[in-house]
């Protein structure tokens, strides 16, 4: 994880934003801090991926859960750089 994403912010940021379910939160983290790791958005949008950026992104999205929220964003990217599918979220099941 690169010094610009701080995950402690990040999860911070997003409960109080999206007020999403654990376990949530910990799998679109945990994406953003992969995603991060990989270097390709800073590359492919000249942006750091911050927490801000993240809550940004996922703030465009529809009015629907994190995960799907995250897979929207993921999505807008994919379509705009190509190669972003492998950060999406697959086969989550919502906390019961």
């Amino acid at each position: 994880m690169s010094d610009r994403m701080n995950r402690a912010r990040l999860e911070a940021t997003l409960r109080e934003t999206f007020d999403p379910s654990p376990g949530a939160l910990r799998v679109v983290v945990r994406q953003a801090t992969d995603l991060d790791d990989d270097g390709r958005y800073e590359t492919d949008t000249g942006r750091a991926l911050t927490a801000e950026v993240v809550v940004e992104g996922l703030g465009d999205a529809p009015d629907e859960s994190l995960v799907d929220r995250w897979n929207w964003w993921l999505g807008s990217l994919e379509f705009a750089y190509g190669d972003y599918a492998e950060f999406q979220v697959q086969g989550y099941r919502p906390d019961e």
